[in-house]
């Protein structure tokens, strides 16, 4: 496993992280996600291949992939400073604002069994509360020693750079990583939010790097239970399968010239394009060893071209444009 740090804060992560949505008690939020002894299993082997960046939320199957994640580390014995914890916060009574954020540090850090986050991300921007309400709460979190560092997830370029500039402004922490909606399906990041996350060395931890598994085999359909069932999944990708079949098979194509697996050409792509630490969702603790075998393949420019030049423009997924009602989950993250 290779590692780098986490933008600005010296936290140092594997350049791949574990995405917990997957962990939870079945039926809680969705049918697919996997029962305690699968996710410690699955954890542990993860453990075994040198990733140590776990990416979980306080709205994750209501509380318990969270609860998951730390029962399975005290059980495998796991030294609490060997693992980056991420969590995160807006699904939520009061989104972001003050109350709200003091209030979901002590419910996530009791749930995991921890004195403190390395990375605690805001999950949405929030439309209701001041960014500086939001930004001086979150600050007080560091400084309380509750959390090591601050990151933020699928927004607008504008609403990012307001959030930051406000931050500055105080003297307060700041984002040191962002958690958005990137894979070679979906790349309108491109066009602000990522540049202005590398004009200031924020760590790129894209969720969905495997488009919910579209990238990972031919065609569109599996007969998994995820893919029967999961509504967000449908919702996110199915309106422009007939524009991204073309580069489904174009990664099968490049796949099978360097005779790898279409995972491995799809996180190779992701690191090409300077991606810290993209994340994986696994129902099987098998699904991590194609995902670390490839760190070992590079791609060719010509290969990037071919993978790319198929793309269209998709509508935006995963930056919201208001609040949804309170109680509503979108967490539709990982794979």
């Amino acid at each position: 496993m290779e590692y780098a740090k986490l933008g600005n804060s010296g936290i140092t992560v594997s350049k791949m992280a574990v995405g917990c949505m997957s962990f939870g008690e079945p039926g809680s939020m969705h049918d697919w996600t996997l029962a305690y002894s699968e996710t410690k299993r699955t954890v542990s082997h993860a453990l075994d291949l040198g990733i140590n960046f776990f990416d979980t939320a306080n709205g994750y199957s209501k509380g318990t992939s969270e609860e998951y994640i730390g029962r399975a580390f005290k059980e495998l014995g796991v030294p609490r400073e060997k693992v980056v914890i991420a969590s995160k916060v807006y699904f939520n009574p009061g989104r972001l604002s003050s109350q709200a954020i003091h209030r979901e540090i002590e419910g996530t850090l009791k749930r995991l069994g921890t004195d403190y986050l390395d990375l605690y991300i805001i999950h949405r921007f929030d439309y209701d509360h001041p960014i500086e309400e939001t930004m001086e709460a979150l600050n007080d979190l560091v400084k309380q020693g509750k959390v090591r560092a601050l990151g933020a997830s699928a927004m607008y370029g504008y609403q990012f750079q307001d959030m930051q500039q406000v931050a500055k402004d105080n003297g307060w922490a700041r984002f040191e990583a962002m958690e958005n909606h990137y894979n070679l399906l979906y790349r309108e990041d491109e066009r602000e939010l990522i540049p202005i996350c590398k004009e200031q060395n924020v760590a790129l931890m894209p969720y969905s790097s495997l488009a919910g598994g579209h990238l990972s085999h031919l065609g569109w359909r599996t007969n998994t239970l995820r893919s029967e069932t999961d509504r967000v999944l449908k919702g996110k990708y199915d309106k422009m399968e007939e524009y991204d079949l073309r580069i489904v098979e174009r990664v099968n194509d490049v796949a099978q010239a360097h005779g790898v697996s279409m995972t491995e050409v799809a996180l190779a792509w992701q690191w090409a394009k300077g991606v810290t630490a993209p994340i994986i969702g696994a129902t099987k603790a098998s699904h991590f060893d194609s995902a670390a075998a490839a760190k070992d393949l590079t791609l060719t420019p010509e290969d990037i071209d071919l993978l790319e030049e198929c793309y269209v423009p998709h509508e935006i997924v995963g930056a919201l444009d208001h609040n949804p009602p309170e109680g509503t989950i979108l967490v539709d993250e990982k794979k």
